[in-house]
């Protein structure tokens, strides 16, 4: 009901000032964790994700400890995405590089089955220093055992997690990844 009232809002705001107007699921990568760490200081009971380091889950998205199938993300998902005019996407994190085959059978399953306009498929893979690309996440070398850096989408982009702030970082830790 609230991205409904936004939308017909927006629809009003355009016709009132002849200017195009998006509704967007912004990433706020960093708002998420730096918010909800004011509201908590702010108000001690206040509910919000994460058990270490305290966040907010983005927009309209299901908390990232939800579900790991991601069949039922994008049920919950397919009547809210197309109420954005803009800015919005489901994000797919697998547990590590699936074949070509089978991303392009989920591909075509989710586009024929679910209207959503954008959607990420975001492997896990690590590096080290010695053995450069390991699939999945592996904070130290399976080989080596020295110190690796585990790369993620943060958002729409790929950074090492030991780089992102501290809670996107426990974001990253509760994160339920999807097979496919």
């Amino acid at each position: 009901r609230v991205l409904k009232f936004m939308r017909e809002r927006l629809s009003d705001f355009q016709e009132e000032t002849g200017h195009l107007y998006n509704l967007e699921a912004t990433p706020a990568e960093g708002t998420s964790y730096r918010l909800a760490k004011i509201d908590r200081m702010k108000y001690p009971d206040i509910i919000t994700a994460g058990e270490g380091e305290p966040y907010y889950t983005n927009s309209t998205h299901l908390p990232v400890n939800y579900t790991d199938d991601l069949f039922e993300v994008l049920q919950h998902q397919k009547d809210f995405q197309t109420l954005y005019t803009g800015g919005t996407v489901i994000h797919a994190f697998l547990q590590e590089s699936p074949s070509e085959l089978a991303v392009a059978r989920f591909i075509k399953r989710a586009f024929e089955n679910y209207p959503i306009p954008y959607l990420t498929i975001t492997p896990t893979f690590s590096v080290c220093e010695d053995h450069g690309y390991i699939r999945g996440e592996h904070f130290h070398c399976p080989q080596c055992g020295k110190p690796a850096e585990v790369y993620s989408r943060v958002v729409g982009y790929y950074r090492p997690v030991q780089r992102w702030n501290r809670g996107k970082q426990e974001e990253f830790r509760q994160r339920l990844e999807y097979a496919i």
